[in-house]
């Protein structure tokens, strides 16, 4: 259960104060910058590959952030054209370290016992190019992105683990972020507080996202016209997903649906685990190596 500072959620980058870059590390090409059309500083985040420059919390490899949100909110856009790379380090209640990994270059799912590389498909505007579902550099059109992680679900399904804390972010070229944030609400984006109200989404743990973590949607637009929201592990699809990529159609089409829960328990029992642990350790016989 998060600690009350981290309720409802906790802005990451306005917490530690990443502008100050005291409680925080830079290496490389990372530059704050004004954006005009989402109001507000974003970090360009460029190198020659990926690894080159990153935007690191905490500051120091051996500190921990100690977020205990269940949700993982990163509002992104990767460069056009480019490659881009997200380490994620976790703790589980065994107190063992876990990296999650997610990028276009990763062509395939890796694992370890500590570490998790998941390919991430990138969207596009044009849905019939997204659809095709190849991992890659980012299109020329490439949106901004919505990227809502399950890290207790992540590591239950890959791992058979159950989590404590993320311990570190590692944000590596080549992206954009305007912010990070974690939440154990599941915050639903295009949803006003007046239609969460009216839906009784409360209940259910869902929320309109907070006004500090969205993205400006002009009058008469639509959210989901303009920016990507992804949801992993999703719902509804296969129990063990191989890449972080956009669904078809739109997750806000579950609210049209009534009566239909939209979060999962976490907790699943040990029979459950120890299944899902014989198929993934079936379908993912190779080794990676050592993480940056």
């Amino acid at each position: 259960v998060p600690a009350a500072w981290q309720r409802p959620y906790l802005n990451i980058f306005k917490h530690f104060r990443v502008e100050e870059w005291k409680r925080s590390a830079k290496e490389g090409d990372v530059a704050a910058l004004t954006d005009t059309r989402l109001k507000g500083t974003i970090y360009r985040i460029r190198g020659s590959n990926p690894a080159s420059s990153y935007l690191q919390l905490p500051r120091a490899g051996t500190q921990s952030l100690g977020l205990t949100g269940r949700y993982l909110y990163l509002l992104f856009k990767p460069l056009a054209r480019k490659h881009f790379l997200v380490h994620l380090d976790v703790t589980t209640e065994e107190n063992l370290v876990v990296r999650i990994s997610f990028s276009s270059l990763f062509k395939e799912f890796k694992s370890t016992a500590t570490w998790l590389q998941l390919p991430f498909v990138c969207g596009a505007a044009n849905e019939d190019t997204a659809r095709r579902g190849a991992t890659g550099a980012a299109p020329a059109d490439v949106r901004w992105t919505c990227l809502v992680l399950d890290l207790p679900s992540i590591l239950a399904l890959y791992l058979n683990r159950r989590y404590s804390h993320l311990r570190g972010v590692k944000l590596c070229s080549n992206l954009l972020v305007k912010n990070l944030c974690t939440s154990d609400l599941l915050f639903e984006p295009g949803v006003t507080f007046s239609e969460a109200r009216l839906g009784d989404l409360s209940c259910r743990g869902v929320a309109p996202m907070p006004r500090e973590l969205a993205f400006p949607v002009p009058k008469g637009e639509k959210w989901h016209d303009l920016y990507d929201y992804i949801r992993f592990p999703s719902e509804g699809s296969k129990l063990l997903h191989d890449s972080i990529q956009k669904s078809f159609p739109s997750p806000m089409a579950v609210l049209e649906e009534p009566g239909r829960p939209l979060t999962q328990p976490v907790t699943l029992s040990r029979a459950v685990c120890d299944h899902l642990a014989h198929v993934h350790q079936i379908t993912s016989s190779k080794a990676v190596s050592a993480p940056w």
